[in-house]
């Protein structure tokens, strides 16, 4: 996972519920996690796996992160750690950018994989799902794919 620079002096430091920390911790999980706050925004680097198994634990997880980004924002949700995503991760990620757009709120998604874009698309959520290359791209004003 690719480190950011985040501004902690301005930012009170994320705090996930304890139920989803369990989750997160429990051994046997195939879902690693970690949340920033970044001035406004918020990343979450996740690793692993997202697949059926563990879908609630990625929801709430997503969900408990875009309830805390200040507008206008952005929410950054880093796959480049997954090693396997499931259509429910994509699932998840499309509803909470519908519920983010609602606050004024843009759900960005980090990946360099070419896999990831072409599912995207092929999907129809290009316009839901904006895709940078580097989580800084992401919280910044760079450009995108």
């Amino acid at each position: 996972m690719s480190p950011v620079f985040a501004d902690t002096t301005s930012s009170p430091p994320l705090t996930l519920s304890t139920r989803l920390v369990y989750e997160l911790g429990d051994p046997n999980s195939t879902l690693r996690a970690t949340t920033d706050r970044v001035g406004g925004a918020v990343l979450v680097n996740a690793g692993g796996e997202v697949d059926a198994c563990n879908e609630h634990t990625w929801r709430q997880l997503v969900s408990e992160a875009a309830g805390v980004v200040s507008t206008p924002g952005p929410l950054v949700i880093d796959v480049t750690g997954l090693d396997f995503m499931g259509c429910c991760a994509f699932a998840v990620l499309a509803d909470e950018a519908e519920r983010c757009r609602t606050r004024g709120i843009e759900l960005r998604l980090v990946s360099h994989e070419p896999l990831v874009a072409r599912i995207v698309a092929a999907c129809g959520l290009s316009g839901v799902l904006p895709i940078y290359p580097t989580a800084d791209a992401a919280l910044g004003t760079t450009a995108r794919w």
